[in-house]
């Protein structure tokens, strides 16, 4: 099995799977100390990115960053992009320049022989099962089958009143993460099925988000809405194979022909930034952001395109 070591920790590698074990240091994400080790099937990946890094013709340094198909990268989902916890990324120094560029083609052959992705394939790059968090404002846990939310002493009244909200899996539609941005907390909240009309509520109030800290607290964070996001895709995929796979045929006959699936994304880092504008625009609109906070915190998000 071949190696190749990193700033991030080191990459093994065959014809299945790659083998990332992270480093630990004091200085290394929280996220990837949570996860301490990561297995990543050639047949999840769509992409494979090498770039050598220089300032005018001196070397710098090297990454490479593995893309993983549509519906199989919860971090990238949920925004891993925007801090520097990104589990799929490895760098390193010039002189190893080559040989990660050797690696990164080989990973690049073997991922192109492999076939689709498993159903359920996000499940086994996230945390095992049952997760639990502690954060600045209180706990958050997920079983696999529910998502419950506890506040501490830090909390606001309205939410140390409540104390604890549970939300099934089946009544989640989707779990967001913003991180901090050195002012203001981050926050981890669930978005709930049919909430479109919910009034909206600061994140200090809402009984629907956790507020969290930066450094080790957003890690954590990120891990557990990457690992609901991941339950959530498995729980779809398994309600669409359940689901009756034979239209009824038109008077002709004949069947219609089954729609084309969608292609991978081709940049969900950008996308995930501009659901992030859309977000704050949201936010703004309903005056929880003023235009100064709305304009700076957008002129920083394009930034990072």
């Amino acid at each position: 099995m071949e190696q190749l070591a990193g700033k991030q920790g080191t990459w093994s590698f065959d014809d299945g799977k790659v083998v990332i074990r992270y480093a630990s240091g004091w200085l290394a994400p929280a996220l990837h100390k949570a996860l301490g080790r990561s297995e990543v099937p050639m047949a999840a990946i769509a992409g494979v990115e090498f770039n050598a890094r220089r300032s005018g013709a001196k070397k710098k340094g090297w990454e490479l960053r593995l893309r993983l198909h549509d519906r199989t990268d919860p971090y990238t989902f949920v925004g891993a992009a925007l801090s520097r916890d990104e589990p799929f990324l490895l760098t390193g120094d010039a002189k190893q320049e080559l040989v990660a560029e050797y690696h990164a083609d080989q990973i690049r052959f073997a991922a192109e022989q492999a076939g689709p992705p498993a159903p359920g394939t996000a499940t086994a790059l996230v945390a095992p099962l049952p997760l639990h968090i502690q954060v600045h404002e209180g706990t958050a846990a997920f079983d696999g089958s529910s998502l419950s939310l506890q506040w501490a002493g830090n909390a606001s009244g309205p939410k140390r009143a409540r104390q604890r909200m549970e939300y099934p899996l089946e009544s989640i539609e989707k779990v967001e993460w913003v991180p901090s941005d050195g002012w203001e907390y981050g926050l981890l909240r669930v978005v709930e099925r049919g909430g479109g009309d919910r009034k909206a509520v600061k994140p200090a109030k809402d009984l629907a988000c956790l507020l969290f800290d930066e450094g080790a607290e957003q890690g954590r964070a990120l891990l557990m809405a990457a690992t609901v996001t991941a339950y959530l895709w498995a729980a779809e995929d398994a309600g669409r194979t359940a689901a009756p796979q034979v239209a009824a045929a038109p008077e002709g006959g004949a069947l219609p022909a089954p729609a084309a699936e969608d292609g991978d994304d081709p940049d969900p880092q950008s996308r995930v930034i501009y659901a992030r504008i859309r977000e704050l625009g949201r936010l703004h609109a309903e005056g929880l952001l003023t235009d100064e906070e709305f304009s700076a915190k957008k002129a920083e998000l394009l930034d990072r395109l």
